[in-house]
């Protein structure tokens, strides 16, 4: 699925940078200056996400998110500003905004921003690796929980410390039968693995 998200912001150098950062990573990016124009943007077509410039002349971010959310309660949106309150942050978090950043971020910071209100709608541009990243954290909670080395599970699994490292960072998708030994030598049902619990 094509991620579609919407920049509303200001300054068309602010615009031109997150759609720089945004396409890079694979997601569809529209931008827009007038944020007097956002809902009827969002009209247009279907977007997952809005960043938005909390600080501009024509409307505040505020009011943008009022009328975003008279529109689509379920949209996820990011509030991003360089002059953070508490007074915005909360009027931020009560529209329900999904997260509340403050410029400027770095592009490594900012992604995870975007992924992780994509991911608390359910949305994700990469659903696979996901679930790749969610099993090796998993494994290594549990590993470390249990106090365990590599090695030591390696051990205990038959399988090389690379793979289970490999597991680990989500480098490598592990076989069911892997999954399975690896389940077995932690003590932990399948399921679990996967976030079953």
């Amino acid at each position: 699925m094509q991620i579609r998200i919407l920049v509303v912001d200001d300054e068309q150098d602010n615009c031109d940078y997150l759609k720089l950062v945004l396409t890079r990573e694979g997601y569809e990016v529209v931008t827009t200056t007038d944020p007097t124009q956002t809902v009827e943007i969002l009209r247009g077509s279907d977007f997952h996400l809005v960043i938005l410039d909390m600080m501009m002349p024509q409307m505040s971010g505020t009011e943008v998110l009022e009328q975003i959310r008279k529109y689509d309660t379920d949209v996820a949106v990011i509030v991003a500003t360089a002059y953070p309150t508490v007074d915005t942050a909360v009027a931020s978090l009560k529209a329900q905004a999904s997260d509340y950043v403050k410029k400027p971020m770095e592009p490594e910071q900012f992604i995870t921003a975007v992924r992780n209100a994509l991911q608390k709608k359910g949305l994700s541009q990469d659903p696979e690796a996901d679930l790749h990243r969610a099993i090796g954290r998993t494994i290594r909670d549990a590993r470390k929980t249990q106090e365990l080395t590599l090695k030591q599970l390696a051990r205990r699994t038959g399988l090389s410390v690379s793979l289970l490292s490999q597991i680990e960072r989500a480098e490598s998708s592990a076989s069911i039968s892997s999954l399975y030994k690896i389940a077995s030598a932690l003590q932990l049902r399948m399921g679990e693995l996967f976030g079953d619990t």
